[in-house]
C-alpha cells in the first residue's frame, strides 16, 4: 500500500472510532465511569474524614468566646501532645543509669600480651648478629606493635635487666590498678545521672560515677610505678607500653542500657490529666484558648471511641453530604464545561486533584499540622493553567465545602484562609507561562494568606504572633504549591493531552528544528507563515480567541511544504514552475499532499493535537480550483473525480483554525495585489472571506457574524500597515509583478 493509501486508511479508522464513541452504548459506558468516579470520591473523602458522633457539640475556635457551658458527659483523658510525650520520654531515658560490665579478665589479657611482647623482643635480639642487626630487629617488633620509640629507647630493650624491670612494673600496674576496674572516659561520659550500674556476673551494684577510676587516672597512677632508676627514656617507654597493652576493664553494655532506657520511655504516662464527668470543659462567655481547645478535642475523641462506629446515621449523612456536593460539581462541569466533562482524561485528572487535596487535608487535621498547609492552591493552579480560572475557582469552593465541614476543621478559620489562598491561585494561574512568573504567583498566594490572617487575627483578637505564624505557613504553602504545580504540570499535560501556554511558548521558538528547516528549505513559505501569523494573531485578539495558539498554529500550518518546496509558487524562482510539465491531477495531488506530509512531520516532532489541527483544517475541504479548471480545459469530456481536486479537510472546528484558514488565503492574495491601497485591500479581504463563507468552509467553526466582521477589519488594518510604503511610491505599482495563480501554492 502506498503512503497516501496508508494515510487514508488511518483517517478512515479515526473517523470510525469517533463514530463508535458517539453510539449510545459508548455514551452509557462513559456516564457509568463518571458515576463510579462520583461515588468513589464520596466514599474515600468520608473515610479519610471520620464523622463526629457528637451532633450537639458546639463549634468553637481558638480565640473566640464560648456562648454556653460545655460540660463533660463522660470521664475522659487528655493526652499529651507528641512533642510533650517525646520530650518527657527523652528526659526519662537520659535519667536512666547506664549499665557497665566488669571484666577482670582484661587485666590478665594485658599481662599475657605484655609477656608475649617481651618474649618476642628477647627472641628477635638473640637471633640477630651484631649490635646494628639487634637494634633493627627490636625496631621491627616495635613497628609491628605500633609502639613509637626514640633512638635512646631501643638499647634499653636490648638489656635483659631493663626488660625485666619494665615487665615487672607493668604486671604490677595491671594487677593492682587495672584488675579492680577502670572505665573508659568516653563511655562514662554518657551517664547523665550521678550513679552507674556495674554488673559482675549475675550481681549488680550501683556505684557513684565519680568513684569509678577512668583510663586517664589509671595512666597517671601506673606512671607513678615506673622503674625510676632506669631514667627518663625508660620512663617514657614504660608509659608507651602501658598505653599500648591496657584496655578498660569496665565496659558499657550498650544493649542492656538501651533496653533499660526503652523501659523508662514506655513507663512515661501518655495521659496529661483526666476530666471528670460533670466537669466544665469550657465556660460560657469565656475565651477559648489552647488549653480549652485541647480539652474539646480530647472530649470529641473520647465520645467517638465510645460510639464505636454505631452511629450509622452520621456516616450515611456524611456520605450523602459529600455525594451531593460532588454531584452538583459534576453537573456544573457537564453543562458549563462540557469539554472537560466529556474528556475521560480531564475528568479523571479533576478526580485525582480532589482526592489529593482531601487526603492532604485529612493528614493535616490528623497530625495537628498548621491548617494553612492544606494545598488547595495546588489544585487551583493546575486547573486554572490547564482549563480556566473560573473552573478552578468553582473547584476551590467545592473543596472548601468538602473539607471545612469535617469535625477536625470546623469553624471559620479554615474556610476563609483556604478560599483566599485558593482563589488567588485560581485567578493567577493563567499567568503561569514562564518560569520567572512562578515566584510572582507564589507571592500573590502568600499575600492572600497574609491579608486573610490579618483579618482573622483582628476579628478574633489573636495578636500579632498568631498573624505572623499563620502568614508564614500560608507563604510556605503558596511557594510549595506553586513549585509543585510547575513541576507536575508537564505530566498533567501529557496525561490529559492538553496543551498549555507554556508548551505553546516553547513551540513558538524559531530555533525549533521544524521551523528552522522551513526557513532554510522553503524560505518563501516561511515568510508567508510569519506574515499570516501576524494577521491571525491580530484577528484572534480582536475576538478574544487564543492568540498564542493561533500564532503557533499558523507557524506550522504549511510545514509539509518542506518535502517539495519547489512545487509552491512562493518558493519558485521567476519563470520556473514545475507544474507546467505535470498533469493537473498530479499537480493537485502534490499540492494536497502537503497537508498529509505536514501531519507526518508534526507526529515525528511530537507536536500537540491543537497545533496539528491547523495543518489539517487551514484549507478545510476547499477545491484546488486552478488545477480543477485546467483539467476541464484540457479535456472537457473527461469524467473527473472532484475529490481528487479537494483538500482532505476537515473544515475548521474552532475559531483559531478558522482564522488561520482566512489569514492563509488573505496573506497569499495580498502579496500579489497590484494596487495595495486601503480600499483595494479591504475589498480583497471582504471578497476572500465572503467566498470562504459562501463555500461553507466556516460552517463548523463557532464564529458569529460580528466576529467575522472584526476579523476582516483586523486583516485590512494589518495589511494596510504592512503595505503602506507602496502608497508613497507609485512607480512600484507600475513594476508590480504579475499575479501568480494562487492554486500553485494551494489556495483557491
Amino acid at each position: 500500500m502506498s503512503p497516501s493509501g496508508r494515510r487514508r486508511t488511518k483517517a478512515r479508522l479515526r473517523y470510525f472510532l469517533g463514530q463508535l464513541r458517539r453510539r449510545p452504548a459508548a455514551r452509557v459506558i462513559d456516564e457509568a465511569y463518571r458515576v463510579v468516579l462520583l461515588v468513589s470520591a464520596a466514599l474515600i473523602i468520608h473515610l479519610v474524614f471520620p464523622t463526629s458522633p457528637v451532633p450537639d457539640l458546639p463549634v468553637l475556635e481558638e480565640g473566640r468566646v464560648a456562648g454556653e457551658d460545655v460540660i463533660a458527659s463522660v470521664t475522659f483523658p487528655v493526652y499529651k501532645s507528641d512533642t510533650e510525650l517525646t520530650r518527657e520520654r527523652a528526659e526519662a531515658a537520659s535519667g536512666m543509669s547506664p549499665i557497665f560490665q566488669y571484666r577482670p579478665e582484661i587485666a590478665d589479657s594485658a599481662i599475657a600480651n605484655a609477656a608475649t611482647f617481651f618474649e618476642l623482643i628477647e627472641r628477635s635480639a638473640s637471633e640477630a648478629t651484631g649490635d646494628a642487626e639487634r637494634e633493627r630487629a627490636v625496631r621491627q617488633v616495635l613497628e609491628r606493635y605500633r609502639i613509637p620509640s626514640s633512638e635512646n629507647q631501643v638499647p634499653l630493650l636490648l638489656s635483659a635487666e631493663t626488660r625485666e624491670r619494665l615487665q615487672a612494673a607493668m604486671q604490677q600496674a595491671f594487677r593492682e590498678l587495672l584488675r579492680p576496674g577502670v572505665a573508659s572516659n568516653s563511655e562514662l561520659g554518657t551517664a547523665r545521672s550521678g550513679g552507674v550500674i556495674v554488673r559482675e556476673g549475675a550481681d549488680e551494684r550501683l556505684v557513684a560515677r565519680d568513684s569509678l577510676p577512668t583510663m586517664q587516672v589509671f595512666f597517671q597512677r601506673a606512671a607513678a610505678q615506673a622503674p625510676a632508676e632506669a631514667g627518663v627514656a625508660a620512663h617514657t617507654l614504660y608509659q608507651n607500653l602501658i598505653i599500648r597493652f591496657s584496655q578498660p576493664s569496665i565496659r558499657l553494655d550498650r544493649e542492656r542500657t538501651e533496653e533499660a532506657r526503652d523501659q523508662a520511655r514506655q513507663t512515661v504516662d501518655p495521659v496529661k490529666y483526666e476530666v471528670l464527668q460533670g466537669e466544665r470543659i469550657v465556660g460560657a462567655h469565656e475565651r477559648v484558648g489552647p488549653a480549652e481547645m485541647e480539652r474539646l478535642r480530647a472530649y470529641e475523641a473520647a465520645l467517638a471511641e465510645l460510639d464505636g462506629g454505631q452511629a450509622w446515621e452520621a456516616h450515611l449523612g456524611g456520605v450523602l453530604y459529600t455525594l451531593l456536593l460532588l454531584a452538583v460539581f459534576g453537573l456544573v462541569l457537564k453543562y458549563f464545561r462540557p469539554e472537560v466533562y466529556q474528556a475521560g482524561r480531564s475528568i479523571s485528572l479533576v478526580w485525582i486533584l480532589l482526592m489529593a487535596v482531601a487526603g492532604a487535608a485529612a493528614l493535616v487535621s490528623s497530625t495537628g499540622a498548621p491548617q494553612e498547609l492544606i494545598p488547595v492552591a495546588f489544585a487551583a493552579l493546575m486547573l486554572s493553567t490547564l482549563f480556566d480560572g473560573l473552573l478552578a475557582l468553582v473547584t476551590v469552593f467545592v473543596l472548601v465545602a468538602l473539607v471545612a465541614a469535617r469535625p477536625p476543621l470546623l469553624g471559620m478559620t479554615v474556610p476563609f484562609l483556604t478560599i483566599m489562598g485558593g482563589a488567588a491561585a485560581a485567578l493567577s494561574g493563567r499567568m503561569l507561562r514562564r518560569r520567572a512568573q512562578t515566584w510572582t504567583i507564589a507571592a500573590l498566594i502568600a499575600g492572600a494568606y497574609l491579608v486573610a490572617a490579618v483579618s482573622l487575627g483582628l476579628i478574633n483578637r489573636l495578636g500579632a504572633g498568631w498573624m505572623l505564624q499563620s502568614a508564614f505557613w500560608g507563604t510556605l504553602n503558596g511557594v510549595g504549591c506553586t513549585l509543585l504545580a510547575a513541576g507536575v504540570l508537564p505530566l498533567a499535560e501529557l496525561f490529559t493531552q492538553i496543551t498549555t501556554d507554556q508548551s505553546l511558548l516553547e513551540l513558538v521558538d524559531m530555533n525549533r528544528p521544524l521551523l528552522r528547516r522551513l526557513s532554510l528549505e522553503a524560505p518563501g513559505t516561511y515568510a508567508h507563515s510569519i506574515n499570516a501569523a501576524n494577521l491571525a494573531e491580530a484577528a484572534a485578539r480582536a475576538i478574544g480567541a487564543n492568540s498564542l495558539l493561533v500564532r503557533v498554529g499558523v507557524y506550522y500550518h504549511d510545514i509539509g511544504k518542506v518535502n517539495k518546496p519547489q512545487f509552491f509558487v512562493e518558493n519558485q524562482p521567476p519563470g520556473r514552475n514545475p507544474h507546467d510539465k505535470l498533469k493537473p491531477a498530479t499537480s493537485a495531488n502534490i499540492v494536497r499532499e502537503h497537508v498529509e506530509d505536514g501531519l507526518e512531520l508534526a507526529d515525528g516532532a511530537g507536536l500537540p493535537g491543537v497545533v496539528k489541527a491547523f495543518i489539517t483544517e487551514h484549507h478545510g475541504t476547499q477545491r484546488i480550483g486552478f488545477f480543477w479548471e485546467k483539467a476541464q480545459e484540457l479535456d472537457p469530456d473527461a469524467d473527473l473525480d472532484l475529490s481528487d481536486f479537494r483538500y482532505p479537510g476537515p473544515k475548521p472546528q474552532s475559531k483559531e483554525t478558522a482564522i488561520a484558514l482566512l489569514a492563509d488565503s488573505v496573506e497569499s492574495a495580498a502579496r500579489v495585489l497590484h494596487d495595495p491601497t486601503p480600499t483595494s485591500i479591504a475589498e480583497m479581504v471582504d471578497r476572500i472571506v465572503g467566498f470562504k463563507m459562501s463555500e461553507g468552509q466556516l460552517d463548523q467553526a463557532p464564529l458569529t457574524l460580528r466576529e467575522v466582521s472584526l476579523i476582516k477589519g483586523q486583516f485590512a488594518k494589518v495589511l494596510t500597515s504592512m503595505y503602506h510604503h507602496r502608497l508613497d511610491y507609485p512607480l512600484q505599482n507600475q513594476q508590480a509583478p504579475k499575479a501568480e495563480e494562487p492554486a500553485a501554492h494551494g489556495t483557491p
